[in-house]
């Protein structure tokens, strides 16, 4: 890779389209899982700096929800479900400059609407800790104000992210997933600025401008290379372009799809305030391992496959539409089955590994491992979902999966409750819920998703699946045995050093384990990453493909 930048420059490097949906996604794995680990980085620091004062870190976590959810309902549903799949679409039937005008009219239109919103939000941030928060702020009302400047300090944050996820979009559906992917990194590096070196004289606000120093990181290295693709930046919106108004159509359903899914959220935080103190942080640190492996294969593959699912449907090219769907579908079930048997097996290990054997108090090592086991449980199909919903995006139908999503959240809210003020459980509970959520949602929008494409072939869809299941069960087993035989006998896991070398012996051996048996099983995905190994050591005609335009095929790798 960096004889590849140093041969043909920094910017033709970044240039380079990625022809296929298995290499733009090898990139945004890689990328992924640079960004995660200096998101696991960021949450060890918060929990160095900040864990023996659990209260203060519950509150920055409970501070955030708010800006993230806003961003998600009016940004994120109209970039995943409308823009990409629009823009697309006119750059197929090549319309550039229709593409052009309608880009430069959603990011203004979207822009302006949310500087409306923070304004609303900076002013009113004080009424917002009792509904967000509503037991932490009741046993400690300081916290109230608190969480309401944090407020204040990260919605700026968001403003930034604004512009540069429709730069993202842009790139992507150009098929240049690598800029957007590598940018995205410095999201967290800004976190850790502030952790660093903005905490020592700003306590909990560091990290919280550090969030602001990244946003506008991922924003400004992006917009040389939209330029160069031809992105026009001009203070005008027109309201009449019918694909805007397509675009605001499209987005509605998701937007209040991701509303329902945020309100959920909330309710699972407020929920945890009630509880002893540090279940929030419980509940989040829990959830952030719990997404790793979802944003590594399921975001990365979903995301890469978006775009080849447009073009396919647009032309009605509903054969390739099903191969390339079930190609990505079994790449992402292969990859997260044993994710999933790793992060329930060995959940203590990797706690105490990410979020700190010292600084992390054993009570909240504990809790965060038993959230954590409970998340694992619907890691496939919260994964598989992020494809899932993409198939309907890509045929522009964004109500399905709405009536689906809003019905799951409804089911994981219901529950949720329940547990907490009728049964009087922890927080494990909480993560119960929404893994049950999870699957109910997968499982319907894979049974409508069926239906509406003309049904996917059942054995096809259905004989990887239970292959790959019984492989990972039994890799489970053979993780369990070695973890614990190792942990008596052989490492120290009072030490760092004990802990990693127990985590990596158990995971390679599950891993091993795993791929031994879905090779014995002739699961097709194990060839593919066979060739994609070796294909890596080939960078230039693999992950950096060639100038030309991707192209549909009946069989994408």
């Amino acid at each position: 890779m960096v004889v590849n930048i140093l041969k043909n420059g920094a910017a033709s490097f970044f240039l380079k389209r990625q022809q296929t949906i298995l290499s733009a996604a090898a990139i945004i794995m890689i990328s992924v899982a640079a960004s995660r680990f200096l998101g696991l980085i960021r949450y060890r620091l918060l929990a160095h700096y900040f864990g023996q004062n659990i209260q203060t870190l519950d509150a920055y976590i409970a501070a955030s929800q708010i800006p993230d959810a806003i961003f998600d309902i009016l940004i994120f549903g109209a970039i995943s479900v409308a823009f990409i799949p629009v823009f697309t679409g006119l750059l197929a039937k090549k319309q550039k400059s229709t593409a052009w005008d309608l880009s430069n009219s959603a990011i203004n239109l979207a822009t302006l609407v949310f500087l409306a919103i923070s304004l609303v939000v900076i002013i009113f941030a004080n009424f917002l800790p009792p509904v967000i928060s509503p037991g932490l702020v009741r046993e400690n009302p300081a916290l109230g104000n608190l969480i309401a400047n944090l407020i204040r300090v990260m919605i700026f944050a968001q403003i930034f992210f604004v512009v540069s996820a429709f730069l993202s979009g842009i790139l992507q559906s150009f098929q240049r997933f690598l800029l957007p992917a590598t940018a995205a990194l410095l999201y967290n590096i800004g976190i850790i600025f502030g952790i660093v070196v903005l905490s020592p004289f700003l306590g909990i606000f560091g990290p919280a401008w550090g969030m602001v120093i990244g946003a506008f990181g991922q924003l400004v290295v992006q917009i040389p290379l939209a330029r160069k693709l031809g992105t026009k930046f001009k203070l005008e919106i027109n309201l009449k372009h019918p694909s805007l108004l397509k675009i605001l159509v499209l987005m509605l359903p998701r937007s209040f799809s991701l509303a329902a899914i945020r309100a959920s959220d909330l309710v699972n935080i407020a929920l945890a305030s009630f509880l002893i103190p540090g279940s929030i942080v419980a509940f989040n640190f829990a959830q952030t391992l719990y997404f790793v492996p979802i944003g590594l294969f399921g975001t990365a593959i979903a995301q890469a496959a978006l775009p080849t699912l447009s073009f396919e449907f647009a032309r009605q090219n509903l054969a390739d539409f099903k191969n390339t769907f079930l190609t990505s579908f079994h790449q992402i079930l292969f990859l997260v089955l044993p994710s999933s048997a790793i992060l329930a097996i060995l959940r203590i290990p990797i706690v105490r590994l990410v979020f700190g054997a010292r600084q992390f108090p054993w009570e909240s090592t504990v809790l965060t491992g038993r959230t954590l086991i409970v998340f694992s449980l619907g890691l496939v199909a919260a994964a598989l979902a992020l494809l899932l919903v993409r198939g309907f995006y890509a045929m522009h139908d964004t109500k399905t999966p709405v009536f689906i999503s809003i019905f799951a959240i409804t089911a994981n809210i219901i529950l949720s409750l329940v547990f907490i003020f009728a049964w009087h459980k922890n927080v494990v509970w909480l993560a119960g819920a929404y893994s049950f959520a999870n699957l109910v949602n997968a499982l319907l929008l894979l049974f409508f998703l069926d239906r509406k494409i003309g049904h996917f072939p059942p054995t096809r869809l259905f004989l990887p699946a239970i292959k790959m299941f019984f492989a990972s069960l039994l890799m489970a087993i053979f993780l369990y045995v070695p973890m614990k035989l190792l942990d008596q006998l052989v490492f120290d896991t009072t030490r760092t050093l004990g802990l990693i070398a127990l985590t990596s012996v158990a995971s390679i051996s599950g891993i091993l384990i795993y791929l031994f048996l879905t090779w014995i099983l002739r699961v097709e995905e194990v060839s593919i990453l066979l060739n994609l190994a070796k294909k890596a050591t080939r960078t230039r005609t693999t992950i950096f493909q060639t100038e030309e335009i991707i192209e549909p095929t009946s069989k994408p790798v």
